[in-house]
C-alpha cells in the first residue's frame, strides 16, 4: 500500500466516522490509525465522542425497573415464605411449588417472548409485562388461600419472563457501544437492588401478627405500575424500527437518543448490516430454524444458553429463593432474625454488582465471567463445609418418649437426620452451648410453631421451657455459612449474575436478536424451575452439605465451558460481534484476546476504500 493511498483512506475513515481528530500524514501514522483498542481498552474506534445524552441514561432506568421487579419477586418470597408456611400450613412440595411456579411460567413466557418482541417491538413488549405484572401483584395481595396464591404466583412470572429477555435487547440496542456494557448491566443492577428493597420490606412487614406477606408481594405493583405509565414517553429501538421498514422514523429516534452526534454512520451501518443478515441467513422461514441453518448464529446460541444455564446450576435463585430458609438450616433459631440476615446478604448482592458496572467495561466480559466463576466455586465449597461440620457435630438424640403416631421420627438418632425429614422437629433444653434431654418427635399437622404432641407441643416464653427447632439444629457453625453465602454474592454478582444477560443481547445478528435471547431467557428459567423445585427435596437426599458439593462442581464444569467458549465483546459494534463466531465451536474462548487487536474496514466483494454503506468489523 502506498503512502498516498494511506493517507487518503485515513482521511475518508475520519470524515465517515464524524472524527474530529487531525488525519495522519505518513505512512506510520496511518498504521497506527488503523490499529484499534486492545482487550484494555474500553473504546471504540466509532465511539470517541465521551458526551452521552442523558435520555439513555432515563431509557436504562425505566427499561431496568423491569430487572427491579424480577429481583424484587425472587427476593421478597424468601421471607414471605417463613411466613406463608406457617399461615397456610405449606409442606415442601407446596414451599417449592409457590417458588418454582412463578419460574416456570416465566420460561414459557421468555420463550414467547421472541416472536412478540418481533411483532409487537421491544417497547410494546416491555409495557406489557409491566402489566401482567401489575396484575398479578394483585392477586398475590387479596388471596384468601394457597391456590389463588400460586394463580398469582404464575401471573408474576408471565410477566417477568417477557421482561427479561426484552428489557436487555432493548437497553443494548438504544446504547451507544462504549457505554452498552454498563447499561445493560444496570439491569441486573436494579434486579439486585430489587431483591435488596425486597428484604427490607420482609424484615419490615415480619413483625406483623398476620397477614404481613400480603404487603411483602404486593407492593410489588408500585414499580410495576411506574414503568408502564413511563414507557408511554420513550421511543421504540431504532434497529427494530429499520428492520421493520420504518427508516424515517428510525433516524428520527437515533438522532434523538444521540443528541448532537453525527448518527448517519451508526445509521447505514446498522442498515446495511441487516440487508446482509437477510441475505446470509436465507430469507424466510422460522426465525428458529434460521439460526439453527447458520453456523455463526448457532455458535452464539450454544454460548449464550450454555452462559444462562450455567448461571442458574451455579445455585444462585437456589440462594435468593432460600436464603432465609439456609439460614436457619444453618441454626438460626428466630424467623426475624433470619430474615434480617437476609438483608445483608441482598445488600452484598446489590453493592458487588455496582463493582460489575464498574469493571465490566474496563476488565471486559470474559474475565470478569472466569474471576466469578472461580471465586463463586471456592464460596459454595464453604457454604459446604459450614454444613458438613454442623452435621458433624449435630447433637444426639438423648430422649425416645413413646411415640403413639408410629412416625418415622422415633427412627433418628440424631438432629441432622431429624430436621431432613420435614414432619418431624428437634425439641431440646440447653446449658450454655450443651444440648441435653433431646428428642425428635412429629410436627403439629396446623403449624410447624410446635410439636404435634409432648413437652414442646404447647410452648412456653419461661426459660426453664424446652426449645422446638424446626428445619434447623442447634450449631456453633452458623456463622461459617452466613459468611459463605456473603462471599458467594461478593463473588457472582459483579460476574455471572450480570454477564449472561450483557452477552446475550450483544452476541446475535439483528434478525436472530429477539429469538436468541427467547431462547437463552428460556433456558434460564427453565433450569431456573430445576434448581428452585429440587432444592429443599436434594438437600433431604444428598443432606444439605452434599446439595452445595454439588453445586461446586456444577461451576466447576461452567468455568471449563467459559475458558473455552466465551469470547470478548467489549467495545464492539453490534453489528460486528458475529464475526467472533465465525470459527468453530469453542474455539473463540482461545482466539479472543487475538481477536480483540486489530480493527479493519469490512468491504463487500474485495479489498477496496470504504464507503457510506461499509460498517467496520473486527476479527
Amino acid at each position: 500500500m502506498s503512502s498516498s493511498h494511506d493517507e487518503y483512506s485515513l482521511k475518508h475513515l475520519s470524515s465517515l466516522m464524524g472524527s474530529r481528530r487531525q488525519t495522519a500524514e505518513d505512512h506510520g501514522d496511518g498504521d497506527q490509525s488503523l490499529i484499534g483498542a486492545s482487550c484494555g481498552d474500553s473504546g471504540d474506534i466509532l465511539d470517541r465522542d465521551p458526551s452521552t445524552p442523558r435520555v439513555i441514561y432515563v431509557l436504562a432506568f425505566l427499561s431496568a425497573l423491569g430487572g427491579f421487579l424480577f429481583g424484587y419477586d425472587t427476593g421478597v418470597v424468601s421471607g414471605a415464605m417463613l411466613l406463608l408456611k406457617k399461615e397456610m400450613n405449606l409442606d415442601a412440595l407446596w414451599q417449592e411449588l409457590l417458588v418454582s411456579s412463578t419460574v416456570g411460567a416465566a420460561a414459557v413466557s421468555a420463550l414467547g417472548g421472541g416472536s412478540l418482541n418481533g411483532w409487537l417491538g421491544r417497547k410494546v413488549c416491555i409495557m406489557v409485562a409491566s402489566f401482567i405484572f401489575s396484575v398479578g401483584g394483585i392477586i398475590l395481595s387479596l388471596s384468601p388461600d394457597k391456590v389463588v396464591l400460586l394463580m398469582g404466583r404464575i401471573t408474576v412470572g408471565l410477566g417477568i419472563g417477557i421482561a427479561s429477555m426484552t428489557v436487555p435487547v432493548y437497553i443494548a440496542e438504544v446504547s451507544p457501544s462504549h457505554l452498552r456494557g454498563q447499561l445493560v448491566t444496570i439491569n441486573t443492577l436494579f434486579i439486585t437492588g430489587g431483591q435488596f428493597i425486597a428484604s427490607v420490606v420482609d424484615g419490615a412487614f415480619s413483625y406483623m401478627s398476620h397477614d404481613g406477606w400480603r404487603y411483602m408481594l404486593g407492593l410489588s405493583v408500585v414499580p410495576a405500575a411506574l414503568q408502564f405509565v413511563g414507557f408511554f414517553f420513550v421511543p421504540e429501538s431504532p434497529r427494530w424500527l429499520l428492520q421493520k421498514g420504518r427508516s424515517e422514523e428510525a433516524r428520527r429516534v437515533l438522532s434523538q437518543i444521540r443528541g448532537e452526534q453525527d448518527v448517519d454512520e451508526e445509521y447505514n451501518s446498522i442498515r446495511t448490516s441487516i440487508e446482509e443478515e437477510e441475505k446470509e441467513a436465507g430469507g424466510g422461514g422460522l426465525v428458529i430454524l434460521r439460526i439453527f441453518r447458520h453456523p455463526p448464529t448457532r455458535r452464539a446460541l450454544v454460548v449464550g444458553c450454555g452462559l444462562q444455564m450455567f448461571q442458574q446450576l451455579s445455585g444462585i435463585n437456589t440462594v435468593m429463593y432460600y436464603s432465609a430458609t439456609i439460614l436457619q438450616m444453618a441454626g438460626v433459631r428466630d424467623d426475624k432474625q433470619a430474615i434480617w440476615l437476609t438483608v445483608a446478604t441482598s445488600a452484598t448482592n446489590f453493592v458487588f454488582t455496582l463493582v460489575g458496572v464498574w469493571l465490566v467495561e474496563r476488565v471486559g466480559r470474559r474475565k470478569l465471567t472466569l474471576g466469578s466463576l472461580i471465586g463463586t466455586g471456592l464460596s459454595l465449597a464453604l457454604l459446604a463445609v459450614g454444613f458438613s461440620l454442623s452435621a458433624q457435630t449435630s447433637p444426639p438424640v438423648s430422649l425416645h418418649p413413646v411415640d403413639s403416631q408410629n412416625s418415622t421420627c422415633r427412627l433418628y438418632g440424631s438432629c441432622e437426620f431429624c430436621m431432613l425429614d420435614p414432619y418431624c422437629g428437634f425439641c431440646y433444653r440447653e446449658n450454655g452451648t450443651r444440648v441435653y434431654d433431646s428428642s425428635c418427635v412429629p410436627v403439629d399437622h396446623e403449624t410447624a410453631d410446635h410439636a404435634a404432641w409432648g413437652r414442646c407441643s404447647n410452648r412456653t416464653e419461661a426459660t426453664s421451657s424446652p426449645i422446638w427447632a424446626y428445619n434447623y439444629c442447634p450449631t456453633s457453625y452458623s456463622w461459617i455459612v452466613l459468611m459463605g453465602l456473603i462471599l458467594y454474592l461478593a463473588f457472582f454478582a459483579p460476574g455471572m449474575g450480570p454477564m449472561p444477560w450483557t452477552v446475550n443481547s450483544e452476541i446475535y445478528p439483528l434478525w436472530a436478536r429477539s429469538t436468541g435471547n427467547a431462547c437463552s431467557a428460556g433456558v434460564n428459567w427453565t433450569f431456573n424451575v430445576l434448581v428452585s423445585l429440587t432444592f429443599l427435596h436434594v438437600a433431604q437426599f444428598l443432606t444439605y452439605y452434599g446439595a452445595f458439593f454439588l453445586y461446586t462442581g456444577l461451576v466447576v464444569l461452567g468455568l471449563l465451558f467459559v475458558m473455552g467458549c466465551l469470547p470478548e465483546t467489549q467495545g464492539l459494534q453490534l453489528e460486528d460481534i458475529e464475526n467472533l463466531f465465525t470459527g468453530p465451536l469453542c474455539s473463540c474462548g482461545a482466539s479472543s484476546s487475538t481477536r480483540r487487536n486489530v480493527h479493519y474496514i469490512r468491504v463487500k466483494g474485495g479489498n477496496h476504500l470504504p464507503s457510506d454503506n461499509e460498517s467496520s468489523d473486527v476479527e
